[in-house]
């Protein structure tokens, strides 16, 4: 498929610019695998593996070849992809037809048209590897220069990646926090509801809720909210303030 090649500096400068608020990490690692099947010689499909402690996935693909051979290599547990994301180095696979280190895997990838590859490996921090793996339609297909240019694309590549996980990272804890906020101040609430129908003490009315949550299956939170919403609503003549029964 004919492409068209992009100015590795234009696509170093592409990279620097990505808005981490704009899109996540998904987005992001789309935009290095379409950017580095742009601009490395040879490249015919491009995709980015990550491994994380529950094992290896394709987190972006530019086609479906390489996603394919990708996850053939999680399947058997090894190749080029994983051992350079375990070992963060470049693992070159210059004959496809020719390789023995992985001759199952190779002999499928030459089926699939893949008779080169080449796989960049990155650290992205202590708890996720990754790797930029780049397929080649031709036997050889990724000389000296294109390794060295992969291999300068990858390192700017994994400090985009590093930023981006740090984002999203941010951005998780941010809303955890500020949704356990909510969760305590929600539940403060209804323990002074509780406090006050039943001149109890915040213990005891803390005891009440986790009744209620156990009983019922539900969140602790859950209850709590039901019970602020409940004593928000118009008093009703029916209800009864002080019975045990008002609980939500």
């Amino acid at each position: 498929m004919a492409q068209q090649r992009i100015d590795p500096n234009a696509a170093i400068i592409e990279l620097g610019q990505i808005k981490f608020g704009e899109t996540d990490l998904s987005g992001v690692l789309t935009q290095v695998s379409e950017l580095a099947r742009r601009t490395i010689p040879g490249a015919e499909e491009v995709s980015v593996t990550l491994l994380k402690q529950e094992g290896a996935h394709t987190a972006a693909f530019s086609g479906e070849m390489a996603l394919r051979l990708d996850e053939l290599q999680y399947e058997f547990d090894h190749g080029p992809c994983l051992e350079a994301a375990r070992k963060a180095t470049v693992v070159s696979v210059p004959e496809m037809a020719q390789e023995v280190r992985w001759p199952e895997w190779a002999a499928r990838a030459v089926q699939d048209g893949a008779l080169s590859s080449l796989s960049i490996g990155f650290p992205i921090q202590e708890t996720v590897l990754g790797a930029l793996n780049i397929y080649g339609i031709a036997p050889g297909a990724f000389d000296d220069d294109a390794v060295t240019l992969a291999q300068t694309f990858a390192g700017y590549a994994a400090v985009a990646l590093a930023n981006a996980h740090l984002y999203d990272t941010t951005v998780t804890l941010a809303a955890q926090m500020q949704s356990a906020m909510q969760s305590r101040a929600v539940i403060e609430q209804a323990k002074g509801i509780i406090m006050g129908e039943r001149r109890c003490t915040p213990d005891e009315a803390f005891a009440v809720l986790a009744k209620v949550s156990q009983d019922s299956n539900r969140k602790l939170r859950d209850v709590a909210a039901a019970l602020v919403e409940r004593a928000a609503r118009p008093a009703s003549p029916k209800r009864d303030r002080g019975d045990a029964g008002s609980l939500p």
